[in-house]
């Protein structure tokens, strides 16, 4: 959420950023959202003065009454009057603001200067040119499905049967390279790069969607149990930022590094008629997420911490990929900034985004309300969050299958894998 202030001191910055996001149909908010800004102001600054009058009144009400000179019926009388006019301006003043926060939980964070102008990702930056490993694939080349099919190790079908398309099912070896995939993932950012796991619930309260920008913009993209009104989380970014909602945090603890691994649940509502095929497009998937509460002063310093905390993964699994900077035009709504890391996959012969890092500085902490104090008399601030994917492990599944294959039609494992699947190969006789 943004702050009202900004937008009461600097209007004309929140439109430009609106119309660089190709947003410009949300400008009329900016002015609907000032308008009840000033009404509101004015319902409080009436408030307050009959507030104060009655105050005053009421002490010469009973100072006639102490006195025993005088009546007070008349003024007694009066304040009846100016309580029903206080109390019918409160009756406003609650929808008034509710509109505002209807349209400050809808209007998207504002974006840091190094974002790249552009109309949509086809504009996007190249921010590191394509890391590669060499690989012997000098034959016809199967893609994840077919290799999935062939060895055994993946059950799209049956998924559907069960459930429906988009949610895959892991057998034998599949499983157990899935497992190893993110054990590994979880190792690496707690031994080597300092994050304090967590394991997270899998479904949350709105609140918790609200305070990280999920409700109520992107609502119609979460699965809800409506009896129990919880809802399946979209990634683990929501419940590990939402473990500090409400709560000022002590200065001396940050920067504060969370790891997590949970399935994730998408609707991916609008997406039918785009390439779905396989582990391409799924509603549920699994994904190691990186999470950090900083200093506003430190939060792009530990944007890029946290990227190539996700290319080291990368690197140590010798999967190719690249990073992009997202620009005006494409980056979430959320983020001020955004770096995709995408993997190569042979099969499709195009990249498939595997990571998102991004910055939100404080767009989520006023929504969930995450402060701290930055010295014992300072006035409290808002904390930075950040998040990245560390990674989800469905397109990285499909780039390393393919990169791992033989001519034969086994695939390879990682050999920094080796040690949590406890096999080197999945062979046709996979069971």
């Amino acid at each position: 959420m943004l702050d009202i202030n900004i937008i009461r001191q600097h209007p004309e910055e929140i439109i430009s950023m609106l119309r660089n996001r190709q947003l410009a149909s949300e400008e009329p908010k900016v002015a609907q959202l000032l308008d009840l800004d000033k009404k509101r102001k004015g319902l409080v600054q009436r408030s307050d003065d009959l507030k104060a009058m009655r105050n005053k009144v009421s002490k010469e009400i009973a100072d006639i009454k102490k006195s025993g000179v005088g009546s007070s019926e008349v003024l007694i009388l009066q304040m009846k009057s100016v309580s029903e006019e206080i109390a019918g301006m409160s009756a406003l003043l609650g929808p008034l603001e509710e509109d505002m926060e209807a349209i400050l939980l809808g209007l998207p964070n504002k974006l840091h200067p190094s974002v790249p102008p552009g109309r949509s990702a086809d504009e996007n930056q190249i921010f590191k040119e394509p890391v590669t490993f060499t690989y012997d694939l000098d034959f016809p080349v199967k893609n994840h499905l077919e290799l999935g099919k062939s060895l055994r190790i993946l059950d799209f079908e049956r998924g559907a049967k069960v459930c429906g398309a988009g949610f895959p099912v892991y057998i034998g070896k599949g499983a157990r390279l899935e497992r190893a995939l993110i054990n590994f993932m979880l190792d690496c950012h707690t031994e080597r790069h300092g994050y304090t796991e967590v394991f997270p619930p899998f479904f949350v309260n709105q609140e918790s969607l609200r305070g990280t920008g999920q409700w109520p913009k992107f609502a119609d993209q979460v699965y809800h149990m409506e009896e129990d009104d919880l809802y399946a989380i979209p990634t683990a970014e929501v419940p590990i930022t939402n473990l500090h909602r409400g709560e000022m945090l002590d200065a001396k603890t940050l920067p504060i590094s969370y790891a997590a691994y949970s399935a994730c649940f998408r609707r991916e509502a609008g997406s039918y008629g785009k390439d779905t095929r396989g582990f391409l497009r799924v509603h549920q998937f699994n994904k190691v997420e990186m999470v950090k509460f900083t200093r506003p002063e430190e939060s792009y310093e530990a944007l890029e911490k946290i990227r190539e905390n996700a290319e080291a993964i990368l690197i140590a699994l010798k999967i190719p990929y690249r990073v992009l900077l997202l620009c005006s035009g494409d980056i979430s709504a959320n983020a001020t900034k955004c770096y995709d890391i995408e993997v190569w996959s042979p099969a499709e012969q195009k990249y498939l985004e595997a990571s998102s890092c991004s910055n939100f500085e404080d767009y989520q902490a006023r929504r969930a309300n995450i402060r701290f104090k930055p010295e014992s008399n300072a006035k409290p601030e808002f904390v930075h969050t950040l998040n990245g994917s560390g990674l989800a492990t469905s397109r990285l599944m499909v780039s390393l299958l393919e990169h791992y294959q033989t001519a034969e039609g086994s695939v390879m494992v990682p050999e920094v894998l080796r040690h949590y699947t406890r096999f080197d190969e999945i062979s046709q006789a996979a069971e």
